[in-house]
């Protein structure tokens, strides 16, 4: 990574770990502002995709009783798992890609 800054001023692996700390809401404030760096983009897309996906199938989930609700703390455990995975490898700058998203956000960046 070295002496590199993005547009927003910051370390790539820094503004990388950034977008996964809110979740999809991190990813998107800085795929809008960030215009420049490819890795930070990416990051943010898979973010977005990732963190998006597990909301709106928590959500889903939330509404089905019994089944619905055991599957979507199941789905709370895999997302923290992922966060944590995720803001860890950006850190280190490491384009890690979850195997959906990290396609699509290859792809969109």
């Amino acid at each position: 990574m070295g002496d590199t800054k993005t547009s927003t001023g910051l370390e790539p692996n820094i503004a990388g770990l950034l977008c996964y700390v809110v979740g999809w809401i991190t990813g998107l404030v800085f795929f809008l502002v960030e215009k420049e760096d490819r890795f930070v983009r990416f990051h943010a897309m898979q973010s977005i995709v990732v963190f998006g996906a597990l909301t709106v199938a928590s959500l889903i989930l939330s509404v089905i009783p019994i089944i619905g609700w055991i599957l979507g703390w199941l789905l709370g455990i895999l997302g923290l798992v992922l966060w944590v995975l995720l803001m860890v490898k950006a850190y280190q700058g490491q384009m890690y890609k979850v195997k959906w998203a990290g396609d699509f956000a290859e792809k969109h960046i």
